[in-house]
């Protein structure tokens, strides 16, 4: 089988891993050889402290198919694979850790589910893996919640080994912590050919994890936001609205109950207070006044996205157009 010029793009972030990057290029490489693959890795230095944008450099000099991008600063996992996808050529696209956690031996599986199987996405199961229990039981609780959240049926969602079409990282934008549910904006991007594999996981060999607890934390905020954004970003009044209309709704019926109970207890004789002596009363209220605010909220909110240039924000896939 003759080579195809970067038919996979390998995009790594980079964040004080310089023990791990030559020898996770030389694994790399053996892998592409014996595969007969031909592809561009792309290290992004994330704001490494430590000397691994030197190791990046000095790879580069002696492989032409090394690319490689320096952040000012640490922004975070999310943009660098970002960067990474806006550069990258291949017709696949595999992201993997620089921590030589994520086996290079999977590259070969990964792109033929790809471009034989036909999947959008394939994204790696660490089905057994090499982290502390501390680490492991909150990720299983966090891939439960992602699960139900989302209805994508995978077990990893943060497996830092995945495979994708070119055109469908093309259409996502990666940002803030973001990069933990990739699946889900590939799915709300209508690519929903999503699987999983097992791969292998190794143990860290050099350094420390870059990670710790507060990341759980932020997650399940992120899961908030994405799940907001990308279902009502285009529609915002139909979140802000029902929930005016619910809010409304209720304190308007607990005040017209109140009123109707006065009236009757009064036309019986029997014994009457004020509504405005009757706490629920102040709760109805309180409901009016948040349902109306959320409506208005919806209604701004709806007058923006009129005026922003990117309202009809949709992905074209193929186009059939006619001869002259």
């Amino acid at each position: 089988m003759s080579l195809i010029k970067n038919n996979v793009s390998i995009v790594i972030p980079v964040l004080d891993e310089q023990e791990s990057i030559a020898e996770l290029y030389n694994w790399i490489k053996k892998v592409l050889e014996i595969s007969n693959l031909q592809a561009e890795l792309i290290f992004v230095d994330d704001g490494s402290i430590d000397d691994s944008w030197k190791e990046i450099s000095k790879l580069a000099i002696i492989d032409n198919h090394i690319r490689g991008l320096r952040f000012t600063r640490n922004y975070g996992k999310s943009a660098a694979l970002h960067a990474g996808f806006q550069i990258c050529t291949g017709d696949v696209v595999i992201t993997m850790d620089a921590d030589l956690q994520d086996s290079p031996d999977e590259i070969p599986k990964l792109h033929r589910m790809i471009t034989e199987e036909g999947y959008h996405m394939v994204s790696g199961w660490k089905k057994i893996r090499h982290d502390p229990l501390e680490k492991r039981i909150p990720s299983k609780f966090f891939n439960w919640v992602t699960r139900i959240f989302s209805g994508i049926k995978l077990h990893d969602f943060n497996c830092g080994l995945k495979a994708y079409q070119n055109r469908v990282i093309k259409s996502i934008n990666v940002y803030g912590e973001r990069h933990r549910y990739i699946p889900l904006l590939v799915k709300w991007s209508g690519y929903k050919k999503i699987t999983e594999t097992v791969v292998v996981h190794q143990a860290r060999k050099y350094g420390v994890t870059k990670f710790g607890f507060e990341r759980y934390i932020t997650g399940f905020l992120d899961l908030l936001s994405v799940s907001f954004i990308t279902r009502f970003r285009k529609n915002p009044m139909h979140f802000f609205g029902l929930l005016g209309i619910m809010s409304f709704m209720s304190g308007f019926g607990i005040t017209l109950f109140l009123i109707v109970d006065k009236i009757l207890n009064q036309y019986y004789g029997l014994p009457t207070r004020d509504v405005v002596d009757q706490p629920i009363f102040f709760l109805a209220l309180v409901a009016l006044i948040i349902g109306v605010q959320l409506f208005l909220s919806g209604f701004l909110a709806e007058m923006v996205i009129q005026s922003s240039p990117n309202k009809h924000d949709y992905q074209i896939e193929e186009e059939i157009k006619l001869n002259a």
